[in-house]
């Protein structure tokens, strides 16, 4: 078996060598990252028994009728749904400590937020494979036993990518080898056992399914998650650093769109289409910001021009993190984004506000238009910094009046300092922010400088000054665009090729079992020709011939000749094999497709680990098998939500569907392709 892993059981006393674990995976490194990796982990095995535990007092409140009984569930639901709160503040603890995903490196910058990687259980392909291939491609089964040990090797290395691009490339392989098995395994008429659990990064809530699109999703899910974590490693004290970050902002948010345009339907919050398109965003924001780093990295001069251009770029940033922390506040995100992420939204964009404030203070106090500047350009410079000036004052009587230049580049920092002190404020408020001491550091140094900067101005006349600094409108030169995943640059070789050509042998073909046909040429003749591409067809056969006796049919698949497997071959290959044997018998096998009307299977699979289907733990469409076909169907039901109040008549913050009575099944006939938009599949 090539790039194995580790075995559970050896033991790690001797370091191992470049080619011990596959490449892009380490799972004995100890990092910070690994380490809260672990936390998340155990953090979701409670949060699991304590959703069980809740679910099983949910089934007794509504089965019981003594008003003794009810008393104590509902006190026990109580208990079970305060638990459930503290895990879920642990586990925003683990998303906001940013701290161990930073660079190294001594830096004087507030922190970036990377995703972590949601965490799985185990996956045994090994019966379910075997079973199928002997079912439906009538081979031996335990010639694949490497195949499908090398499929779970790579799955479990996914568990723990390397942060590197090493560590990406490892994530999409895996990702394209799901689409050789979805193709191969997975037949759309039915499920082959295969139980797929995967965690909520935010709630920690599991969500099982037999559905490889979960597996996918999921996979999709962790390859943005590690380009952020690789983009918050990156160093922002070098442009070749800040490049990187940008770079990996960008395409965390591109591989997040395609997740969220790809896959419709998701079964858990971190992977919704609200949750995803607020992601994206903070994507977007995040490289915007490495950006204007990037731009003020060589420092900023104290010349007219420059500060008018790091204004609007400095204005676009805390622009872009406004609305971002407007999307966070909307519902249904607002209940399972971490609260300590929509805070840090808010304070960077009144910091950033504020760091726009103050250049444009230094330009109107520092800056006095000399006789030889040129008014007409300063002027125009200045006018595409408001979208209005206060009454009574124009953009060049202020450039030429000292008094009011004195008096707007006041009015603005004094707008500086209140936004300075409205991020201070906010984040001392918060718990999560307020322990992170470079976040301190940078707000405080910032309102100190603005502080600083207001006392160096005269203040005989404040008094009389009633103007309002106007707000700054945002331009930036540099744009900020997703980058679509390209999965075509990373080749993988489909680990069940000697099953044959994909087009032909794959789960959603049917096809007869393998048949032996004795082939008796006659005076060099064979009684048919061949077409196609691989595998060969049998084409004009003469019914007349032997090997029409024999039972060779019109239309038949070669798949061996004597005994030599011609699945990949062509005909120009098979027949210099059938030239070669002369006139001699030879045996080939042969195969016939059959007519496939199969419907998809109108279920998804849903978590089944002792508990009732209708409590399922996703949430997702109610039971088809009960849907009338001449009603409306229902509405899909919204996901759970933390610290709400169940829309049933229980004491529990669990949204449980329930089921439609009376109803036949809908069944459609859809393709493998249709079926991601389709209501009744995953997703």
């Amino acid at each position: 078996m090539t790039d194995a892993l580790l075995p559970s059981g050896c033991q790690a006393a001797e370091p191992a060598g470049d080619g011990y674990f596959r490449k892009g995976c380490n799972p004995l490194a100890e990092t910070g990252r690994s380490k809260l990796q672990n936390q998340r982990a155990v953090l979701n095995q409670q949060i699991l028994r304590a959703v069980r535990m809740r679910a099983g007092a949910e089934n007794l409140l509504r089965a019981t009728t003594n008003n003794k009984v009810r008393e104590q569930v509902l006190l026990e639901l109580s208990f079970v749904n305060s638990d459930l709160q503290i895990l879920k503040e642990e586990l925003e603890g683990l998303n906001i400590s940013v701290e161990v995903y930073q660079n190294a490196e001594e830096t004087f910058s507030i922190p970036l937020v990377p995703l972590g990687l949601k965490e799985t259980k185990d996956v045994d392909f090994t019966l379910p494979l075997k079973d199928f291939i002997l079912e439906h491609y009538s081979q031996d089964s335990s010639e694949y036993e490497d195949e499908i040990a090398d499929l779970m090797d790579l799955r479990q290395a996914c568990r723990t990518p390397s942060r590197d691009e090493a560590g990406i490339e490892m994530l999409i392989s895996y990702f394209l080898q799901l689409g050789y098995v979805e193709n191969r395994f997975f037949p759309p008429t039915r499920h082959i056992g295969v139980l797929f659990t995967w965690y909520d990064s935010f709630t920690g809530v599991p969500v099982c399914q037999q559905n490889l699109l979960l597996e996918k999703a999921s996979i999709l899910f962790n390859i943005g998650a590690l380009y952020t974590q690789i983009g918050t490693r990156c160093n922002r004290q070098t442009q070749a650093g800040l490049e990187n970050a940008v770079d990996a902002f960008q395409k965390a948010a591109g591989v997040l769109s395609y997740l969220k345009e790809t896959f419709t339907h998701t079964p858990s919050y971190d992977m919704s289409p609200g949750m995803l398109n607020v992601l994206v965003k903070m994507m977007l924001a995040q490289a915007r910001e490495c950006v204007f780093e990037q731009i003020g990295l060589s420092g900023i001069r104290n010349e007219f021009f420059t500060l008018v251009k790091m204004t609007q770029e400095v204005a676009k940033v805390g622009e872009v993190y406004m609305l971002l922390n407007t999307a966070m506040n909307q519902e249904p995100v607002k209940e399972n984004i971490p609260y300590s992420w929509s805070k840090l939204a808010q304070i960077k964009s009144d910091h950033y506000k504020a760091l726009a404030h103050y250049f444009i203070a230094t330009i109107l106090c520092d800056h006095e238009l000399q006789p030889g500047d040129d008014e007409d350009e300063q002027e125009k410079a200045l006018s595409q910094l408001y979208d209005y000036v206060p009454e009574g004052l124009m953009v060049l009587a202020v450039l030429k009046d000292k008094v009011q230049r004195k008096q707007l580049g006041k009015a603005h920092l004094r707008k500086a300092i209140v936004y300075h002190e409205e991020a201070l404020r906010v984040c001392g408020l918060c718990k999560k922010l307020r322990n992170i001491e470079v976040l301190q550091e940078v707000l405080t140094a910032a309102h100190k400088r603005s502080l600083l900067k207001y006392a160096q101005q005269e203040t005989e006349d404040d008094f009389l000054s009633l103007i309002q600094a106007p707000d700054i409108l945002s331009k930036t030169e540099h744009k900020i665009e997703i980058i679509a995943p390209q999965f075509s640059k990373v080749k993988v070789k489909d680990f069940f090729h000697k099953l044959g050509p994909l087009t032909v042998f794959s789960a959603k073909q049917r096809w007869t079992a393998p048949r032996t046909i004795c082939l008796h040429p006659a005076a060099g003749e064979l009684g048919f020709s061949l077409k196609g591409g691989s595998p060969v067809q049998v084409y004009c056969l003469d019914p007349a011939c032997s090997a029409a006796s024999a039972g060779l049919k019109e239309g038949d698949y070669i798949v061996s000749v004597g005994g030599t497997d011609c699945k990949w071959l062509g005909v120009n290959e098979v027949l210099e094999k059938l030239r070669n044997v002369g006139k001699q018998p030879v045996e080939l096998e042969v195969i016939s497709c059959q007519d496939t009307a199969a419907s998809l299977h109108s279920k998804s699979a849903t978590y089944s680990m002792g508990m009732q289907k209708t409590y399922s733990l996703i949430c997702l469409a109610m039971d088809e098998d009960k849907i009338d076909q001449t009603k409306k169907a229902p509405l899909k039901l919204p996901f759970l939500s933390w610290g709400t109040k169940n829309r049933q008549k229980a004491a529990s913050t669990l949204c449980l569907p329930s089921a439609v009575a009376g109803s036949s099944q809908i069944k459609k006939k859809l393709s493998p392709f249709t079926l991601f938009n389709t209501e009744s599949s995953l997703y």
